[in-house]
């Protein structure tokens, strides 16, 4: 689990497709604790260290993450959101993230707005109603706060910390985000007997 809180960005360094896709990941996130096998989300998508050193770790991905994902568009020199996974006893900044991406959302605004900036995304019209007023999401990781919901558009505040400190400082009109829906919202659909997504 994760909290969307970004510890850094990370740059692609290498893509191998064989099999699984494999990718080598230069960071500034301090690895002295990391362990293979454990979990780093990696543009909001929780992937597996397969190989790490002091500024590097690898991950490997599946068909299926590609698929729901932009993992599939990531070249060497492509900047990502990086995020620890959560331990015991950390502070839950953000928002309860599993890493687990639903889909694919897409920018269609961004403009000033104060000392902030104010995105407006779409999303898949089977995911819209999973995304409510005040409520939480993520995109490409990063935990944020919904404005507004218009059908399957929703818009989001991005203040300047969060700016200089993701990969939203260089986001534009166009970009594809990796968009996770609050946990909570998935399992209140369930019971209603409703699969998101489907």
């Amino acid at each position: 689990m994760f909290t969307g809180i970004i510890g850094g960005i990370g740059e692609i360094r290498s893509v191998k497709q064989a099999g699984d896709t494999t990718y080598v990941i230069g960071t500034k996130l301090d690895l002295r604790d990391l362990v293979l096998g454990a979990s780093v989300a990696c543009a909001g998508v929780c992937l597996t260290v397969v190989e790490f050193k002091d500024d590097w770790f690898t991950v490997q991905a599946s068909a299926e993450t590609l698929a729901r994902s932009t993992l599939g568009t990531w070249r060497v020199g492509t900047a990502i959101n990086l995020e620890r996974a959560l331990r015991a006893g950390d502070e839950l900044g953000g928002h309860l993230v599993a890493g687990h991406v639903d889909a694919v959302a897409e920018i269609v605004e961004r403009r000033p707005e104060g000392d902030s900036t104010r995105f407006s995304f779409r999303i898949p019209e089977a995911y819209a109603l999973s995304v409510a007023s005040k409520g939480s999401v993520a995109l490409d990781g990063v935990s944020l706060t919904v404005n507004e919901v218009q059908g399957n558009r929703f818009g989001v505040n991005i203040i300047p910390h969060t700016l200089t400190h993701t990969t939203f400082g260089t986001a534009k009109i166009g970009d594809r985000l990796n968009f996770e829906i609050d946990t909570l919202a998935r399992y209140v659909a369930r019971l209603l007997g409703r699969e998101i997504g489907a």
